[in-house]
């Protein structure tokens, strides 16, 4: 099988159970960006040579793909989503980047002023990570608004996410001092 099917050419493509809609569609504009959050997180992984950024980011990517498989899939699809044993985004979730928030400030790293981006290529790469879950959130936000998001754990996970990332950036910039 080829990655060429052609399916896409007049301007659609598939989403969760085979539900066709256009490529401009918001749900595909939040799955995109979400999936572009996750090449920026991959990147930044791949910058660094923090053992603990690297573990969160591996975790924290891995979280995305599930994101995504949610975000995916049309509200009246849930049930069978559901049903088929896929994951949802879950306020435990959030609570284990809050844990990492909490591990990072601990360490007298804190969002304190505005920092200028490009300290260094690792936390240059974070915070591209960052602007670019801000603009996630705000696509799951538009969906959520429209009522085609139902669960609104995904915007508390986003909001908490662009927070950790910032804190990353910082604490690998102090890391390289």
């Amino acid at each position: 099988m080829s990655i060429v099917t052609r399916k896409g050419d007049r301007g659609t493509t598939d989403m969760m159970y085979n539900r066709r809609v256009s490529k401009c569609h918001p749900r595909v504009e939040a799955c995109g960006t979400v999936d572009e959050l996750n090449a920026a997180i991959g990147l930044a992984r791949a910058g660094t040579t923090d053992d603990f950024v690297s573990d969160s980011l591996a975790a924290i990517q891995g979280d995305l793909v599930l994101l995504m498989g949610e975000l995916a899939t049309a509200v009246e699809d849930l049930p069978r989503y559901v049903r088929e044993g896929h994951g949802r985004v879950t306020s435990a979730l959030t609570s284990r980047l809050e844990g990492l928030v909490t591990k990072i400030e601990a360490s007298k790293v804190s969002p304190a002023g505005w920092a200028t981006p490009g300290a260094n290529v690792a936390s240059a790469a974070l915070d591209l990570a960052r602007t670019v879950c801000r603009r996630a959130e705000r696509r799951a936000c538009a969906l959520q608004e429209t009522g085609a998001l139902q669960n609104a754990e995904i915007l508390v996970y986003l909001n908490r996410l662009s927070d950790l990332l910032w804190l990353l950036a910082r604490w690998v910039e102090a890391k390289r001092r």
